[in-house]
């Protein structure tokens, strides 16, 4: 594995973990049933933060951010 793809892989899942973490700080602020439903499923969240973009825009962008990552590593 190339250096930078490796660099961007993990960056990607830092990235991508970071936002699952604010899609449940931002989740539990505003339901207890949506935190739960982030906290055991994580898929589902990102349909929270769709549903809630106006609550969720910056973990939906960090999520979007890492997966440009993984795909730039997986390409290289």
């Amino acid at each position: 594995m190339e250096p930078y793809s490796a660099l961007f892989l993990t960056i990607g899942v830092a990235l991508l973990l970071l936002s699952w973490v604010q899609l449940l700080i931002t989740s539990s602020n505003e339901d207890y049933t949506w935190a739960l439903c982030t906290l055991i499923l994580p898929p589902v969240s990102y349909l929270y933060g769709l549903f809630r973009l106006d609550k969720a825009m910056d973990a939906i962008a960090t999520a979007a951010l890492g997966w440009v990552l993984i795909l730039l590593a997986c390409a290289t």
